[in-house]
């Protein structure tokens, strides 16, 4: 793909078994009954991945952080399955006359390096159904994926639909079945949210089927299944019907045992995944640690479930300017691991220059404007920033906690800072498919933008928001915007991508942004949306201001980095749950 080309650096794996061997030295194996290997690898189960390289595009953080764990995987050769769905239809956007229009596109895994391995079946109460089970390795890790012409695109149907519970089943039991195909058993299963829950019920009804005590079968797949949880509150979450399961579930699994286990698991007809699988997975993770801490999840007798915070992270080489990361490394800031040097880091941050970092912020800039060129704004224009425009951005899906409309509640305040800091804004996100409240409003933002002559022209909005977008805008911004209501967003990852690349953040205090305190970084608080609003609209001006001074400038980027660049680091990550497992 173009923009793997132009922004992205190989992964350069680990050189030697020493290498690798150095990487675990602190970790601990005896935990697992089996370790890691070729083919014992990590398993990690996802209904979404975001790899728009590798052909399969996803919704939002949760696919972007599933395609970071395989990166990192590869990049520090931890043998490691990646299993999830091959959509063979993607859903794309387009401004016509000020509205947004939705439309599809065809995927052929074939033209993004995926090889044929044979079919897997899974079964309905009325048949069965034939998926095609493809693969790509790379490096240490591999994609398995299934699919089939008329699996649709990603969270197609509604919520709770047959539809969805159909992808679910068939990414789980047709999942499993790919990874015995393929001649794998996993050393572990990670369940990325309750969606994968069908893959821990395939192996738990293998082993029963096989001869094992349900009992024994129960406390094996307990003791090897991690579960991550990216939503803060159970009942957000869809129900199905018992009469669902007869149709879909029930009749991929063999054991009397298992069925009888699962069907005790509804109440009053219906089920909640999050139910059984918290109970099918010893260990659980929530994305960051006040997430892990405030996550309100109930098992099936009423008692609060405990996650382990495991923090989100990023790829470092895929999100970050490859300029940036050879200045990290060659100043003593990151090491070969990408994690912050064991010694000297404090001193090495510390000596960042306000030059240096102007002069690789103006390098982004001109990677994102390269990417601006084939985007257009809409008004189906094209887009370039000045390079010494000032420019602030605000890159996240598109709900309603998340807030991307609280910047324009005051458009004159707005527009004023914008006009006397020579400052531009570009709003990029995408709203989730049937979410008929956050389009309107995204609608009525952008005529609002429209009648404001100011904002019409300093105020961008790009439809189709993608990775490619994503990564131009963490390199060539200023300054990002994250203002979730606090308490709502379980991590976040577009923050991280902003520090790591020398941006100025104005968050609030919430996700994976609390794990430190708020003084290192731009703080947006307040007991009302209007005293937000007005404290949001001053750090505006504070960031602005803030990139006019070298004394300034280098205070916060140094603050930024010295409290998060470890959190950032996808190694890091990878290392935290390797300990959590081992």
């Amino acid at each position: 793909m173009e923009e793997q080309k132009t922004n992205h650096v190989s992964y350069h794996p680990l050189d030697s078994v020493e290498e690798v061997e150095e990487f675990y030295q602190s970790i601990k194996r005896e935990r697992l009954t089996h370790k890691l290997s070729a083919s014992r690898p990590y398993c990690y189960w996802t209904i979404e991945t975001y790899d728009k390289a590798n052909g399969i595009r996803g919704g939002g953080g949760l696919g972007v952080l599933a395609a970071d764990m395989r990166r990192v995987a590869e990049q520090i050769s931890v043998p490691f399955v990646l299993v999830t769905p091959f959509y063979p239809w993607e859903s794309h956007q387009k401004m016509q006359n000020m509205e947004q229009i939705d439309y599809h596109e065809e995927r052929h895994y074939r033209d993004y390096g995926f090889n044929y391995v044979d079919k897997v079946q899974i079964k309905t109460a009325t048949g069965g159904v034939e998926l095609d089970v493809i693969e790509k390795q790379l490096g240490s890790t591999r994609f398995l994926c299934i699919t089939e012409p008329n699996f649709g695109e990603l969270y197609s149907g509604e919520s709770g639909s047959d539809h969805r519970l159909y992808q679910e089943v068939s990414l789980g039991f047709g999942g499993y079945q790919a990874l015995k195909m393929v001649g794998l058993r996993p050393a572990v299963i990670q369940l990325n949210e309750v969606a994968t829950f069908f893959a821990a019920v395939a192996r738990l009804d293998e082993l029963v089927s096989s001869g094992m005590d349900f009992y024994e079968a129960v406390v094996y797949t307990r003791k090897h299944t991690l579960y991550t949880n990216h939503t803060l509150v159970q009942a957000a979450e869809a129900t199905f019907r018992y009469s669902q399961f007869e149709q879909y579930v029930f009749p991929n699994i063999k054991s009397v045992a298992v069925k009888r286990w699962l069907s005790d698991k509804f109440t009053n007809g219906s089920i909640r995944l999050s139910t059984p699988t918290v109970e099918i997975a010893e260990l659980r993770s929530g994305v960051s640690k006040l997430h892990a801490r405030v996550a309100n999840y109930r098992d099936i007798n009423g008692a609060k479930i405990k996650f382990k915070s495991v923090t989100n992270g990023i790829h470092m080489r895929t999100w970050v300017l490859p300029e940036i990361m050879e200045y990290y490394h060659q100043n003593g800031i990151l090491d070969r691991f990408d994690l912050p040097t064991s010694r000297g880091f404090e001193d090495a941050v510390n000596k960042i220059s306000a030059e240096d970092i102007r002069k690789l912020k103006q390098i982004g800039r001109q990677r994102l404007n390269d990417i601006l060129h084939r985007r257009t704004d809409q008004y189906g224009s094209p887009i370039h920033i000045p390079e010494d425009a000032f420019l602030f951005d605000f890159k996240r899906r598109f709900v309603d906690y998340k807030r991307p409309t609280l910047p324009f509640n005051d458009p004159d305040r707005l527009a004023k800072i914008l006009q006397d800091n020579n400052a531009h804004y570009i709003l990029a996100g995408r709203v989730h498919m049937g979410d008929a409240n956050m389009f309107g409003k995204l609608m009525n933002t952008l005529h609002l933008i429209d009648s404001h002559p100011v904002l019409r022209e300093r105020v961008h909005y790009l439809p189709d928001y993608d990775e490619e977008l994503g990564l131009g805008l963490s390199l060539g911004a200023n300054s990002s915007i994250n203002t979730p209501i606090v308490g709502l967003e379980a991590c976040g990852t577009s923050w991280m991508k902003d520090i790591a690349n020398m941006g100025l953040l104005i968050s609030t205090h919430d996700g994976g942004v609390a794990d430190m305190p708020s003084d290192n970084y731009l703080t947006v608080d307040g007991k009302t949306e209007e005293q937000e609003t007005e404290n949001l609209y001053k750090q505006m001006e504070v960031a602005a201001k803030t990139w006019r001074y070298d004394e300034e400038l280098e205070l916060w980027i140094r603050k930024e980095l010295l409290a998060y660049l470890d959190i950032c680091s996808g190694t890091r990550m990878m290392r935290d749950y390797l300990n959590y497992l081992f």
